[in-house]
């Protein structure tokens, strides 16, 4: 059973929300986000580089595709067109095969003109628990 993630609206400080946005990261997806990016560092693309030279376990997914899976996480609970501001910090690579967990927390909320802006500190995490990125979005809710 799924716990229903709660509305952004009516949460209070304190709340926090999890949401798995990568399900086992594959190496395809990092491909994608290369072209898409037109990052072809090959530490994300060539696997002999990443683990010869580098020194690597294998590629390393794009520090911006796990803020991006971090990102929709965000939008997808405050809502397209709430956010007005969203940052983070880089903590530890991501590799193929990673199952990334998203944790949101709300930290302050305030009345602005007719919504309330929130303050969600925002850490994603590997199955391991450790933390490959860490930062705070700020959205206006209704």
């Amino acid at each position: 059973m799924t716990t229903p993630i709660p509305s952004i609206a009516t949460a209070r400080p304190g709340t926090s929300v999890e949401v798995v946005v990568a399900d086992g990261l594959t190496r395809t997806q990092i491909v994608q986000y290369a072209g898409a990016s037109g990052d072809f560092n090959p530490l994300h693309t060539d696997e002999v580089y990443a683990t010869e030279t580098a020194g690597y376990p294998a590629t390393v997914a794009h520090g911006m595709l796990t803020m991006g899976l971090t990102g929709r996480a965000v939008t997808d609970w405050v809502g397209e067109g709430r956010l007005s501001s969203f940052s983070v910090r880089f903590l530890s690579p991501v590799f193929p095969g990673d199952v990334l967990t998203t944790r949101m927390t709300i930290e302050d909320s305030r009345p602005v003109g007719d919504g309330t802006e929130v303050r969600v500190a925002v850490e994603t995490v590997n199955a391991s628990g450790t933390p490959v990125v860490r930062g705070l979005a700020v959205a206006v809710v209704d």
